[in-house]
Protein backbone atom coordinates (compact mmCIF):
# COMPACT_ATOMS: atom_id res chain seq x y z
CA UNK A 1 0.00 0.00 0.00
CA UNK A 2 1.64 3.39 -0.72
CA UNK A 3 -0.20 6.53 0.32
CA UNK A 4 -0.89 9.62 -1.96
CA UNK A 5 -1.30 13.02 -1.64
CA UNK A 6 -4.19 14.01 -4.02
CA UNK A 7 -5.80 17.35 -3.93
CA UNK A 8 -9.51 17.19 -4.18
CA UNK A 9 -9.96 18.64 -7.35
CA UNK A 10 -8.10 15.33 -8.47
CA UNK A 11 -9.76 12.54 -6.32
CA UNK A 12 -11.50 11.74 -9.92
CA UNK A 13 -9.02 11.12 -11.83
CA UNK A 14 -6.50 9.16 -9.04
CA UNK A 15 -10.26 6.61 -8.18
CA UNK A 16 -10.54 5.88 -12.21
CA UNK A 17 -6.49 4.79 -12.07
CA UNK A 18 -7.33 2.64 -9.26
CA UNK A 19 -6.98 4.80 -5.85
CA UNK A 20 -8.72 3.79 -3.05
CA UNK A 21 -9.57 6.41 0.30
CA UNK A 22 -8.86 5.40 3.49
CA UNK A 23 -11.33 6.81 5.41
CA UNK A 24 -9.43 6.35 8.79
CA UNK A 25 -5.97 8.19 7.58
CA UNK A 26 -8.08 10.24 5.21
CA UNK A 27 -5.99 9.85 2.70
CA UNK A 28 -5.90 8.13 -0.78
CA UNK A 29 -3.93 5.11 -1.67
CA UNK A 30 -2.63 2.19 -4.29
CA UNK A 31 -3.57 -1.44 -3.05
CA UNK A 32 -1.15 -3.54 -2.78
CA UNK A 33 -0.39 -5.32 -6.10
CA UNK A 34 -1.03 -2.28 -8.25
CA UNK A 35 1.31 -0.50 -10.30
CA UNK A 36 2.40 2.73 -9.29
CA UNK A 37 3.19 4.29 -12.19
CA UNK A 38 -0.29 6.25 -13.24
CA UNK A 39 0.00 7.58 -9.82
CA UNK A 40 3.78 9.16 -10.22
CA UNK A 41 2.45 13.11 -9.80
CA UNK A 42 0.49 12.41 -6.72
CA UNK A 43 2.92 10.13 -4.93
CA UNK A 44 4.88 11.77 -1.83
CA UNK A 45 7.98 13.40 -2.76
CA UNK A 46 7.18 13.18 -6.36
CA UNK A 47 8.34 16.54 -8.60
CA UNK A 48 4.77 18.24 -9.29
CA UNK A 49 3.28 16.78 -6.25
CA UNK A 50 1.50 18.85 -3.49
CA UNK A 51 4.10 19.87 -0.82
CA UNK A 52 3.84 18.69 2.59
CA UNK A 53 4.12 21.89 3.95
CA UNK A 54 0.40 22.13 3.05
CA UNK A 55 -0.18 19.11 5.08
CA UNK A 56 2.13 18.04 7.87
CA UNK A 57 2.74 14.87 9.01
CA UNK A 58 2.56 14.76 12.70
CA UNK A 59 6.14 14.45 14.26
CA UNK A 60 7.14 11.09 15.34
CA UNK A 61 4.25 9.14 13.55
CA UNK A 62 5.52 6.12 11.25
CA UNK A 63 3.31 4.45 8.89
CA UNK A 64 3.12 0.95 10.37
CA UNK A 65 2.72 -0.56 7.01
CA UNK A 66 6.57 -0.77 5.85
CA UNK A 67 7.04 -4.37 6.25
CA UNK A 68 10.13 -4.11 9.02
CA UNK A 69 10.09 -6.41 11.88
CA UNK A 70 10.19 -4.74 14.91
CA UNK A 71 12.39 -6.70 17.30
CA UNK A 72 11.75 -6.10 20.98
CA UNK A 73 13.96 -5.85 24.09
CA UNK A 74 13.04 -9.52 25.35
CA UNK A 75 12.51 -11.12 21.56
CA UNK A 76 13.87 -14.90 20.68
CA UNK A 77 14.10 -16.53 17.76
CA UNK A 78 11.46 -19.94 17.51
CA UNK A 79 12.14 -22.55 15.10
CA UNK A 80 8.52 -22.70 14.72
CA UNK A 81 5.23 -20.28 14.45
CA UNK A 82 3.34 -20.52 17.86
CA UNK A 83 2.34 -18.55 20.53
CA UNK A 84 5.23 -17.77 23.22
CA UNK A 85 2.60 -17.52 25.73
CA UNK A 86 1.09 -20.70 25.81
CA UNK A 87 2.98 -23.82 26.79
CA UNK A 88 4.78 -25.23 23.80
CA UNK A 89 6.75 -28.05 24.30
CA UNK A 90 8.94 -27.65 21.65
CA UNK A 91 10.17 -24.01 22.62
CA UNK A 92 10.05 -24.58 26.43
CA UNK A 93 13.58 -25.53 26.55
CA UNK A 94 14.47 -22.94 24.09
CA UNK A 95 13.14 -20.09 26.22
CA UNK A 96 13.59 -20.97 29.87
CA UNK A 97 16.36 -18.58 30.95
CA UNK A 98 15.74 -16.10 28.82
CA UNK A 99 15.18 -12.58 29.92
CA UNK A 100 11.49 -13.51 27.49
CA UNK A 101 10.65 -16.11 30.35
CA UNK A 102 12.00 -13.75 33.01
CA UNK A 103 9.58 -11.45 31.33
CA UNK A 104 6.40 -13.53 30.87
CA UNK A 105 6.77 -14.69 34.46
CA UNK A 106 6.73 -11.50 35.68
CA UNK A 107 3.33 -10.41 32.86
CA UNK A 108 2.00 -13.95 34.61
CA UNK A 109 2.32 -12.97 38.00
CA UNK A 110 0.83 -9.14 37.51
CA UNK A 111 -2.18 -10.08 35.96
CA UNK A 112 -2.70 -12.93 38.82
CA UNK A 113 -2.55 -10.36 41.56
CA UNK A 114 -4.83 -8.02 39.81
CA UNK A 115 -8.87 -8.51 41.18
CA UNK A 116 -11.23 -10.60 39.69
CA UNK A 117 -8.18 -12.89 38.01
CA UNK A 118 -7.43 -16.75 38.94
CA UNK A 119 -3.32 -17.10 39.87
CA UNK A 120 -3.32 -19.36 37.12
Amino acid sequence: MVFLTVPYAEKDAAKALGARWNPTRRRWYVPDGVATEPFAKWLDGAPGAPSADAAPAKAGRVDSYQGKTVVGVNYVELAHDCDPMQACPSCAQQLAGTPWAQAQAGLRALVGSMPGTSGK
